[in-house]
């Protein structure tokens, strides 16, 4: 957590993969991930249309179909705990982390992985836990296990040029 708190400034490429129940096989997402620390997290999706979502301090501006909507992220308790789950761990900040989760850190530096569970009973009820997995102060996947069964796995694939 030390080293990616050290981070100032990531870019990289991510392929995304939702598994739904609705759906046979799973439904692929790609695009780049921008962070600049401290609290500035762009998630820009490419395929299989455009979206862009951008966390900027306590804001969250969702840009998609050619319309921006802009949120407060304390308007949004849900919301911004699922924020934070990305944003807390990119600063290795451990206590914000755990104001919204319980928290299970396993490995060691050269590979980890972190557990979240959701503390809040609204965001459980969506959410049943995120895990993060990464080597130094890099995150390489992280899953989104949904309380309805879903879930969704992201790869970082390697740094965007």
């Amino acid at each position: 957590m030390i080293e990616l708190g050290q981070v100032q400034q990531a870019r990289a490429r991510f392929v995304e993969r939702r598994y739904l129940k609705v759906l046979k096989s799973p439904l692929e997402l790609s695009g780049t991930l921008a962070y600049d620390a401290p609290d500035r997290l762009v998630k820009r999706t490419l395929e299989p249309r455009a979206e862009t979502l951008t966390v900027d301090g306590e804001r969250l501006v969702i840009e998609a179909q050619g319309r921006t909507r802009t949120l407060r992220l304390q308007d949004y308790p849900v919301a911004w705990a699922f924020v934070e789950s990305f944003r807390s761990t990119l600063k290795g900040d451990m206590a914000a982390l755990g104001r919204f989760y319980r928290l299970a850190l396993e490995g060691g530096p050269h590979h980890w992985q972190l557990s979240l569970t959701p503390r809040d009973p609204k965001m459980s009820a969506l959410i049943e836990s995120i895990l993060i997995d990464g080597r130094k102060g890099r995150i390489g996947k992280i899953e989104i296990r949904e309380a309805q069964g879903d879930r969704s796995v992201m790869t970082v694939v390697e740094d965007a040029q």
